[in-house]
């Protein structure tokens, strides 16, 4: 199964979109068995693919009960689960600078081990099909909103949105990339400062244009 890639980002503009409006998609279902089944069917899904026989051929024969939306609810709730390990693994930070505990975030949620590339390559084929882009505009806007929780950002109000909405952006690009060429973490992290960088010239020219000092929070996301 190949992605569509047009689909993808399709998907990722709708996610930013809905980001615009300041609401989240509802939290899923989350418990310790199906957070396992889950690890043991994405660690082969990339070459064997998210469908109802596999999960019952490596988490055992009543697996397909923990998820009965099938496959695509198999992939948007193993995005769940990364978003969680990203936070998880985000806790003990010690970065003073918001702009690179958003790339931490982001590094530790788009990795360059194999096996999550892939698993995810077959995973945005899952949810790139029409009946479940729901399913993936929910998960992109699920996970843009929990990098900035990993970053441990407190914003509220318009200011809350508008990171958001720059994250999504970053993220939508930096995924893309990943997706097709994420297997050097030194390219990654450069690419994701690029990125960054592009987000802080861009509110200083915002700011000038508009007679007003460049906020610091700009160089953040």
């Amino acid at each position: 199964m190949t992605i569509g890639w047009g689909k993808v980002e399709q998907a990722i503009s709708l996610a930013v979109a809905g980001l615009a409006t300041g609401s989240m998609p509802a939290p899923i279902e989350r418990d310790a068995v199906r957070d396992d089944a889950l690890r043991k069917l994405a660690a082969v899904a990339g070459a064997r693919g998210w469908s109802v026989p596999v999960l019952r051929d490596v988490a055992g024969p009543q697996a397909d009960l923990l998820f009965p939306g099938g496959a695509v609810e198999m992939v948007e709730a193993w995005s769940d689960l990364c978003d969680r390990e990203m936070v998880a693994a985000m806790l003990e930070t010690t970065e003073p600078r918001l702009s690179q505990r958003v790339q931490q975030a982001l590094l530790l949620r788009l990795p360059v081990d194999p096996a999550m590339r892939a698993g995810a390559r077959t995973g945005f084929a899952t949810l790139a099909t029409p009946c479940a882009r729901g399913a993936l505009r929910r998960s992109l806007m699920r996970t843009i909103n929990t990098i900035w929780q990993a970053a441990q950002d407190d914003s509220s109000g318009m200011t809350y949105v508008t990171k958001r909405l720059t994250l999504g952006a970053v993220y939508g690009t930096t995924l893309l990339y990943w997706l097709a060429r994420g297997q050097n973490e030194a390219a990654l992290a450069a690419f994701i400062d690029r990125r960054l960088a592009g987000v802080l010239r861009l509110g200083k020219l915002r700011a000038r244009f508009s007679g007003r000092r460049p906020i610091a929070r700009a160089a953040a996301v």
